[in-house]
Formats: structure tokens, sequence, C-alpha cells
């Protein structure tokens, strides 16, 4: 996609680029603006760390089922086009993190041929591209985009990244929000950010304790504030 007005470079299993991306969502649709989906495996970027020293139990796990579902959207990009990438993101993550059952959602499941079968029909897509889910040929093309994303921002950030005007516009990690802004206050919060990235020397805004965010696959419902946390390097902190 040539003409976008934004690139969003996600990964499906992290919560903070999903209710980043549910906003941008709310932002195109009343600027009418083009967004075009790309890929960034929290696994992949990682790939050199050593979860067991680095993570809490259970992140290499997950963000390894991430990493199987964006081997399915890069297929059903090559062979349906790029504008089935977002709706299948929604169906995706949508399911992870909003459904009524989110919160008992295991790694395994979500990167299971079952759990990613019906969510390829409800986005239009044959089931039979789930056959990717173990297709390790997707790799290069996932990781080349995920280092097209950090050529743009710098190594030192998580996930989601937003380039705004691309080819040439700036990009940033973030913004990390926890819940979900108001139709009216979505545009503004667009505004506040745009206008910051448009500023040539800004680098960064940022504090560690953040809310939990305000989807079901977090246990917190919606409408209902999270409990705030300490978080570094897009995880929870753990405690003795």
């Amino acid at each position: 996609m040539t003409d976008a007005d934004i690139r969003f470079y996600f990964d499906p299993v992290c919560p903070f680029a999903w209710m980043t991306s549910k906003w941008v969502r709310m932002v195109a649709a009343q600027r009418d603006y083009a967004v075009d989906w790309r890929f960034i495996s929290l696994r992949l970027i990682n790939g050199q760390i050593d979860y067991d020293s680095h993570f809490p139990a259970g992140y290499e796990e997950g963000h390894t089922s991430g990493l199987r579902l964006l081997r399915v959207a890069a297929r059903a990009r090559a062979e349906h086009g790029r504008d089935v990438t977002g709706p299948l993101y929604e169906a995706v993550s949508g399911e992870i993190f909003d459904s009524p059952g989110a919160a008992e959602l295991t790694a395994a499941v979500r990167g299971s041929r079952a759990f990613v079968e019906p969510l390829l029909k409800q986005a239009g897509l044959p089931a039979r591209l789930a056959d990717a889910l173990d297709d390790a040929r997707w790799d290069d093309e996932i990781r080349a985009e995920g280092d097209e994303a950090l050529s743009l921002t710098g190594r030192d950030v998580g996930t989601p990244i937003i380039q705004f005007g691309p080819p040439d516009g700036t990009a940033f990690f973030g913004p990390v929000i926890s819940r979900l802004p108001d139709r009216e206050d979505a545009v503004r919060l667009w505004d506040y950010v745009t206008g910051l990235a448009a500023f040539p020397g800004f680098a960064e805004l940022k504090r560690s304790l953040r809310e939990r965010p305000q989807l079901r696959g977090f246990g917190v419902q919606p409408g209902a504030p999270g409990a705030e946390e300490d978080w570094h390097a897009g995880r929870r902190k753990l405690t003795p």
C-alpha cells in the first residue's frame, strides 16, 4: 500500500498494540485515513534474548503463538492482498483479548488451527490458510518488516510502532494506552500525539506505572479501571 496515511506495526498477541489499534481505527474512521497494517514479531525481535532470565514464565510460548499467527497473516496478505490484513488482525486479536473467554485462553490454544480457522472464516478468508501456522518460510518476510519498523525508531522499543505520513514521516513506539477513549477524545488524543511527533527534537515521553489494559483477556471488564502495576519493557515486573 503506497498511499497509506499510517503504517501500524503489530504483533497479534500484544495487548497494548491491540488497544492502540482500536483507537487508531476510531481515528481513521473519522479522519478518512488509510492504514497499512504491518508485521512485527515479538518472538523474532527477541530472538537473541534468553527468555528464562529476561521474561516471566510463559512469555516465550506466548510470543511464539504470535509468530504463528503472523505467518497465517503473511500468507493471507500474499494470496489475498494487503486489504485483508486489518480485518484478520481485528478478528484474531479481538478474540484473544475481548471475547468472553479471553482470560482463559492459553498460548497453546491461541497458536492452534482450531483457534485460527473460524477466525479466518470470520474475516472472509479460507480456513486452509491455517496451514501457515507451522510454515517458517514466512519468517524472513515477518522479520524484515519488523526490522523495517525498528530502523525507524531504534531497537529499544516494543509494539506497537506507528509511522505517521509514510514513507518519510516520523515513527514512534506507542502510544501505550490502557483504555479506549470515547469518539471525541480519540481524535483529540491523536492530534496531541501527532503534534509531538511533528517536532523534530521529540524522542520520548514515558512512565512505567500503568493500568492493566481494559481488556477481558486481563480480567478487566469494559468500563472498569484496571489495577495499576509497574511494567518494564512491555511486561509486568515480577514481585518477590
